[in-house]
């Protein structure tokens, strides 16, 4: 039972460290155009 108090608090920094690299990924453009570079090597 004690480990739940370890493991539940890490889990929950863990979860919301991959929320916040989630928004500051998604803020900064990465995934804004996903379908040009594809689309790139056909038209060389």
């Amino acid at each position: 039972m004690i480990v739940l108090y370890i493991v539940l608090p890490l889990a929950l920094l863990m979860v919301g460290g991959a929320v916040l690299a989630f928004v500051w990924s998604a803020r900064s453009g990465q995934y804004d155009d996903l379908e040009t570079p594809a689309v790139r090597v056909l038209h060389d």
